[in-house]
C-alpha cells in the first residue's frame, strides 16, 4: 500500500507539501498540485482519514439526535438527512435519546471527543447556556432550542387549526386532544392550536386534554381514562400520528365505531397512518422535506457559508380519511 512518502518521492516534492495539497491548507502552485494529483492517481494512494481529520479536527461527520427511533416519523427524517449528508460528503450517526437529558450529554460528549463537524437536533433537552457551550454548529428540526440556532419545523399551530375546525365541521361537539410532553415546543404549539378554537365553547373543560407522551402505548390508556370520565366526546385531536393510532385502537376494543361515533385526526403525515383500519385523517407536515433542508442548512454552518433564512416554518395539509365523516354540517354555513 502506497504512503504518503511515495507519493512525495513520485512528484519529486516534499512530504509536507504533499500534506497541504491533501488538507486544502496553504498556498501551492498549480503546477505542483497536478503532479501530486498524478502521484496520488498513479499509486492508488488512499489518504489516512484519521490522521487528517486529527489535522482539521474534522471528520466530514453529523450526528443527527431523535428521540424515538420506533416513531416512523424520525425513520423518514433520517432517510432525508442521509441523503443530502452523502451528497455532500458527509457520513450521519444516528443517536436515539429516548427524550432522556443525560443520554443526549453523553451522546455529545462522546462525539465532541471524535470531532464531529456538527449536531442535528430532533431531540433536544439541553439549555440554551449548554448549547452556546458546545461551539459545534447546530440546527434543529420540530424543536426549539435556542434563538441562535437556526430551526426547521412546520406550521404546528396552524395545524393544529385545520385538525380541529375540521372536526367541528363535521359535527363534533365534544373534542378531546391527546397532547405531547410537557415541555416539548411542538406539544405546546399543537395544543395551544387546539385551545385556540374550543377554550371559549360551553363544552370544554381542561379535562379534555391529556398527554400521551407521543407514544401509542401511552395514548391508548389516556383514552381509556379519558372516556371512562366523557363518555359522550365524539372527536379527537392527537398531537401525533402515533397517539392517533393509539387512540383508535383503544375505542375499537372499546365497540366504538369511529368515525361514526368518534373522529379523529392526527398530525404528522407517517405511511402507518394509511395502514390502519379505518385509514388514519391528519395533518400531513413534509417530513422528507423538512430533514432535506435541515441538513443542508447544517452542512452550509459547517462550511461557514451564508444563510439566507433561520428559521423555516413550512406548511402543512390536512389529509382526511376513514377516521373522519367528511361532511360539513349546515348549521356551520
Amino acid at each position: 500500500m502506497a504512503t504518503i512518502r511515495d507519493v512525495s518521492k513520485l512528484a519529486g516534492v516534499s512530504v509536507a507539501t504533499v500534506s497541504r495539497v491533501l488538507n486544502q491548507k496553504g498556498y501551492v502552485h498549480e503546477d505542483t498540485v497536478q503532479k501530486v494529483h498524478k502521484a496520488i492517481e498513479m499509486l492508488k494512494y488512499v489518504p489516512n482519514d484519521v490522521a487528517r481529520s486529527l489535522s482539521k479536527k474534522s471528520t466530514k461527520t453529523i450526528a443527527l439526535f431523535v428521540p424515538d427511533i420506533t416513531n416512523p416519523f424520525f425513520n423518514e427524517l433520517a432517510l432525508a438527512v442521509e441523503k443530502v449528508t452523502q451528497m455532500y460528503g458527509y457520513t450521519t450517526i444516528l443517536c436515539n435519546t429516548n427524550e432522556s437529558s443525560k443520554i443526549e450529554r453523553q451522546y455529545i460528549q462522546t462525539l465532541k471527543q471524535k470531532y464531529i463537524d456538527g449536531f442535528l437536533m430532533a431531540s433536544n433537552t439541553l439549555s440554551e447556556d449548554e448549547i452556546e457551550q458546545l461551539q459545534v454548529p447546530m440546527v434543529a428540526v420540530d424543536r426549539v432550542s435556542s434563538p441562535s440556532v437556526p430551526t426547521v419545523s412546520s406550521k404546528n399551530r396552524e395545524g393544529a387549526h385545520l385538525a380541529v375546525q375540521a372536526l367541528l365541521q363535521q359535527g363534533c361537539t365534544k373534542i378531546a386532544h391527546i397532547r405531547g410532553p410537557k415541555g416539548i415546543w411542538i406539544a405546546e404549539e399543537r395544543c395551544q392550536g387546539y385551545l385556540d378554537l374550543v377554550e371559549d365553547l360551553p363544552w370544554f373543560t381542561p379535562k379534555l386534554v391529556v398527554n400521551g407522551n407521543f407514544q401509542l402505548k401511552a395514548a391508548i390508556e389516556a383514552v381509556n381514562k379519558l372516556f371512562d370520565a366523557h363518555p359522550d366526546i365524539d372527536g379527537i385531536f392527537a398531537g401525533n400520528d402515533m397517539m392517533a393510532i393509539g387512540a383508535l385502537r383503544a375505542l375499537q376494543e372499546r365497540g366504538i365505531r369511529v368515525p361514526d361515533q368518534v373522529q379523529i385526526i392526527g398530525y404528522d403525515g407517517i405511511p402507518l397512518a394509511e395502514m390502519v383500519y379505518p385509514e388514519l385523517s391528519t395533518v400531513s407536515q413534509p417530513i422528507y422535506e423538512m430533514g432535506m433542508l435541515a441538513a443542508r442548512i447544517l452542512i452550509k454552518k459547517i462550511e461557514q457559508q451564508p444563510l439566507d433564512e433561520v428559521n423555516h416554518k413550512l406548511e402543512v395539509e390536512l389529509i382526511q380519511r376513514g377516521t373522519t365523516r367528511q361532511q360539513k354540517q349546515p348549521w356551520l354555513d
